[in-house]
């Protein structure tokens, strides 16, 4: 029985192998080879941040290539002879010689909710230390604008929490606004305010730091952490120690993790910090792949690099979403001069600009914003109700005011009808200054500016102004909190609410008063 069964066995096995080799002969007769392309090329040379290789006939224009361990550059020019490479990595490690080799797909980024809450590079590899990201997909770094047709109005206001942009210079979900200034004037403060103040209003930020000093990027991080934002923010970074081709990519990176939002119906906010960075960044690796330089050495299209990133910026039509993405770029400008080359190239691209005055910074006005050069071209549109009620006429009675205080110096006698328009203008600037990391609800805002406007601190002391607002919009709110709850919904300010704003302001600047008896002793 053994011997059968050991014999049937064998039998069961051989059959089986039978099968087996000729399946896989039948397979290997059908079986053709076929042969493929792999385009292998050549550094010649490494400079700077840049290669140029030779080979690779079939290379695409932003393409990306890979080189030996793993590092990435991008196809900046084609030549008959050579491809000028930029560098997103370090180019201590290449060495002439080396392979290059097509990755056949241009320079993309991943997108996704997994970005929320991080710090990434512009090629999206996390800097945080805080384990890979779980994203959606990958869309390219540089995508076409929407459609005019595919646009809608921007109807929307975007609160920043700042009471002298939100009243005198609105900005709506959609709209470009340019923030310049010379160093050191608080352009960043006012990005770093605006993402604060959007804690609870759902609107995703990405702030994109381009150039700047690692320590600077931290405390930002370190800022929007310890005021719980984080959570709806995306960093993307590429500091000054990185190479200028990262640079260069960043801002546009940014803008391509933000459209997956703004495609899904959400708002999306961004802050470029700076493009002065970003146009030196792309001057230097022009003028290394010896593109020829033009105003100021930066090359032809540097119009054009700002023009195409700004106008990705926009409100979609409902049927398409509705989704906005609004943009603020910040750019630096030198001893005050609004005409030099960037500066005025942006103010162009842009629907706006906040300036930022280094003489109203010294002064102590904070923040520093200059209105007479501050503009909104769209947002005045979408502003809230409320604010047309109150500081419908502001911006000017405020302009006039600064011109009438440059005059007043130069004489000792005013008139009371001059004396009394510098006076409500003396107060009307201390309840403009605002603290950072304080933003204001429309609300608050409301009731600060319909507090000096409505002529509650005539009587109450210039120095004593912030002190006294502080008091009002500390004390308890429960008696006007049905009208604060209309205006940040949006409803128009009646002549009721007016006066049942201004009792409650009356009754609680009392205390900062100062009495006619002593204004007759001074």
């Amino acid at each position: 029985m053994n011997e059968q069964a050991g014999v049937n066995e064998s039998q069961e096995l051989k059959s089986f192998l039978d099968d087996t080799f000729s399946t896989m002969d039948e397979v290997l007769e059908k079986q053709k080879p076929e042969l493929r392309q792999h385009e292998i090329g050549t550094i010649q040379f490494v400079g700077r941040d840049i290669a140029r290789v030779s080979g690779l006939p079939n290379i695409r224009a932003e393409e990306l290539v890979r080189f030996t361990g793993n590092y990435m550059g991008l196809v900046f020019n084609i030549d008959p002879e050579e491809i000028g490479v930029i560098l997103l990595d370090p180019s201590e490690n290449l060495q002439v010689g080396e392979e290059v080799h097509r990755t056949k797909r241009v320079l993309d980024v991943p997108v996704g909710e997994g970005l929320l809450g991080r710090v990434v590079d512009p090629l999206g590899r996390p800097l945080d230390g805080l384990g890979d990201i779980s994203t959606v997909k990958r869309l390219p770094v540089e995508r076409p604008a929407p459609a005019v047709m595919d646009r809608a109005p921007v109807v929307v206001p975007l609160q920043t929490g700042i009471k002298v942009i939100d009243a005198l210079i609105p900005i709506g979900r959609g709209q470009r606004e340019l923030i310049l200034g010379d160093r050191q004037t608080g352009k960043t403060a006012i990005a770093i305010d605006t993402i604060i103040n959007q804690k609870e209003t759902g609107i995703i930020s990405i702030y994109c730091a381009i150039g700047k000093k690692s320590a600077d990027v931290a405390k930002v991080i370190a800022d929007l952490r310890d005021r719980g934002v984080m959570n709806n923010c995306i960093i993307v970074v590429a500091t000054g120690e990185d190479t200028p081709g990262l640079q260069f990519v960043a801002p546009y990176a940014a803008t391509t993790m933000g459209e997956y939002f703004m495609e899904k119906g959400m708002d999306v906010l961004v802050i470029y910090d700076d493009l002065t960075s970003h146009a030196r960044a792309y001057r230097e690796v022009s003028l290394l792949l010896r593109r020829p330089p033009g105003r100021e050495a930066f090359p032809g299209d540097i119009f054009y690099i700002h023009s195409r990133l700004l106008e990705r910026s926009t409100h979609l039509r409902p049927d398409l979403g509705g989704g906005s993405l609004t943009s603020l770029p910040i750019t630096e400008t030198e001893a005050q001069d609004l005409s030099s080359y960037i500066p005025t190239n942006l103010i162009s691209i842009t629907d706006g600009q906040i300036y930022l005055s280094p003489v109203l910074f010294n002064k102590g006005i904070l923040p520093a914003v200059d209105v007479g050069k501050s503009v909104s071209r769209v947002g005045g549109k979408t502003q809230l109700p409320a604010y047309r009620s109150v500081a419908g006429d502001l911006r000017l009675s405020y302009s006039q005011f600064e011109e009438l205080e440059s005059f007043s110096r130069f004489g000792t006698r005013l008139d009371d009808a001059t004396r009394k328009t510098l006076e409500r203008g003396w107060r009307v600037r201390e309840i403009l200054k605002q603290g950072q990391y304080k933003p204001l609800r429309a609300s608050e805002q409301i009731v600060s500016l319909l507090s000096v406007t409505g002529g509650c601190l005539d009587h109450v002391p210039i120095d004593k102004v912030r002190e006294a607002e502080e008091g009002f919009l500390g004390k308890d709110r429960d008696q006007i909190s049905d009208v604060c709850a209309r205006i940040d919904a949006g409803e128009k300010l009646e002549l009721s609410d007016r006066d049942i704003i201004l009792n409650k302001v009356k009754t609680d600047v009392v205390p900062f008063e100062v009495k006619e008896e002593e204004n007759a002793d001074n």
